[in-house]
């Protein structure tokens, strides 16, 4: 299947041999869906906090802030922003067509939207600047090309975190900039350090570093606070090799193999590199202007705080099964830890097992106890059911928590359809980490996934079909053996940006 140069190509990116080989199986065999068992909802795995109780959990949060503990924000920031101007693209090139422009407007309600309501848009302003320096007027032909091409903004090629999303009183933010500001309240230390890590593409690296250096003494003598922002990389590494629709090695023109980045799972390995207690795992499109912040600052607090707490609890156990032989332990003891993990943390044991035997029992405890923890934020559904948060059965025969896509969910098996329409949240990646165990020790993130989530999908290079392989998820497969709690958030705390026009909602004027 491969040659001599094929293995040096592999070897070169950083991949393994064995590796490459499993992908090409996993072309031929499939992935399984998810085992779903019932959709989680409000006191069925969806812990629902009331006042009293974020309170408690802020300041348990807030507490173990002054203690020391270690914190980092994680935002994955490497998506291009393309897809959100699909509408404007398809527009434009209907103008360079030759397309009238009143036919081009008769014909997309997103592009008559975009275009009577642009002076709403953040960036309106600069484009608006673009146009005067080249003295062309405000047409269509004119917005769209300045706006999308790098004859102005280039907005079509840039990432969503380094476009203008939100104005206020004389001047503008990106994304970017919004997680610096949201971080300096939840992500500071005890010292006034703010930790944020983004992942960006080796091509948008340096555009992130200069709008960093442009901004950074201003926050921190703003916002009384340290600024430490670092970035990385998808790694070659993490690429997964594409096949012909006969799954044989898909070759370039060269004779070369062809490799493609591996979706967001594949960020599990820059998660992995980070050594810090906790972890905020937020998206890049979702921030709010200034004076919507609150609630979000309240709910990431308190997700927090709702980890150390029952990580406290992980930990007393942890210690117990770690430093002491089964034969030195109470029965009354494990029965205790056993509960805990059934009917806290939400992990049921396979079915008929029972665990009759002391040490049996002691060794499956043992493992389960000595995971990472996440935090799940969930949304109530408010829109046609989807992917989301599910009881599922895993590859040991435990059940539970896990987070699913759609395309997990077997379309074919009418049981399965059902469970996924009784879906009643979903997940909006607002996650909370915890990455070590009671000693401090930092688990390796890599050996908690379950790479039977990966997921295949079919594209096309220089015209010929080709079949491209996605890692198992970040916040699906790739913690899918991590111990997991799942809370609900208001959907006030959920204001992604899709399409341009998301801009135009009243969450983000």
């Amino acid at each position: 299947m491969f040659s001599k140069q094929d293995e040096l190509q592999i070897a070169a990116r950083g991949s393994q041999l064995e590796e490459v080989k499993k992908q090409i199986e996993n072309f031929r065999s499939g992935f399984p869906y998810l085992q779903a068992v019932e959709a989680a909802s409000v006191g069925n795995g969806i812990l629902k906090l009331d006042d009293k109780e974020i309170e408690r959990f802020i300041q348990i949060f807030e507490q173990k802030v002054l203690e020391g503990i270690s914190i980092v924000k994680f935002v994955p920031a490497s998506g291009a922003a393309s897809r959100m101007f699909k509408s404007l693209f398809a527009a434009l090139d209907d103008l360079k067509a030759g397309k009238p422009e009143t036919e081009v407007l008769a014909g997309s309600k997103d592009v008559r939207e975009f275009i009577e309501r642009i002076s709403d848009f953040a960036f309106y302003g600069v484009l608006v600047e673009s146009l005067k320096s080249q003295n062309l007027d405000m047409g269509l032909l004119h917005v769209l090309e300045y706006l999308l091409t790098d004859r102005g903004l280039g907005y079509g090629n840039l990432p969503k975190g380094l476009l203008l999303f939100h104005r206020y009183e004389g001047y503008a933010r990106t994304p970017f900039e919004e997680h610096l500001v949201e971080g300096t309240v939840y992500a500071r230390d005890h010292q006034n350090v703010v930790r944020l890590h983004f992942t960006v593409s080796p091509e948008h690296r340096s555009g992130f570093e200069s709008l960093l250096n442009k901004v950074k003494a201003e926050f921190e003598a703003k916002f009384g606070i340290v600024l430490e922002v670092t970035f990385s990389e998808q790694k070659p590494s993490t690429d997964t090799i594409a096949v012909a629709p006969d799954n044989e090695p898909f070759r370039e023109k060269d004779g070369s193999l062809l490799f493609r980045p591996g979706g967001h799972g594949a960020l599990l390995s820059n998660l992995n590199d980070l050594d810090n207690d906790l972890v905020f795992i937020k998206n890049i499109d979702n921030v709010v202007p200034d004076h919507l912040k609150p609630a979000t600052y309240e709910y990431k607090k308190a997700l927090a705080g709702v980890l150390l707490h029952y990580q406290n609890h992980i930990f007393k156990y942890q210690r117990e099964l770690n430093e002491k032989h089964h034969t030195a332990l109470e029965s009354g003891f494990l029965a205790e830890a056993a509960n805990f993990l059934e009917n806290t943390l939400n992990v049921k044991p396979a079915e008929n097992q029972y665990y009759t035997e002391k040490e049996d029992l002691y060794q499956y405890l043992k493992e389960k106890y000595n995971r990472p923890i996440r935090v799940c934020g969930m949304v109530r559904n408010e829109g046609e059911p989807g992917g989301g948060p599910f009881w599922a059965r895993n590859q040991d025969g435990t059940v539970s928590l896990q987070i699913a896509e759609s395309v997990q969910i077997d379309q074919g098996n009418p049981i399965q359809i059902k469970i996924a329409k009784h879906a009643t949240h979903f997940n909006p990646v607002d996650l909370v980490c915890g990455l070590k165990n009671y000693k401090g020790e930092k688990y390796d993130l890599m050996l908690f996934t379950d790479p039977l989530t990966g997921f295949i999908s079919t594209k096309s290079k220089d015209g010929k079909e080709l079949k491209a392989q996605e890692l198992p998820g970040l916040w699906n497969g790739a913690m899918s053996d991590w111990n997991t709690l799942f809370v609900e958030v208001p959907i006030d705390t959920f204001n992604p940006v899709k399409t341009v026009n998301d801009l135009l909602r009243s969450q983000h004027q």
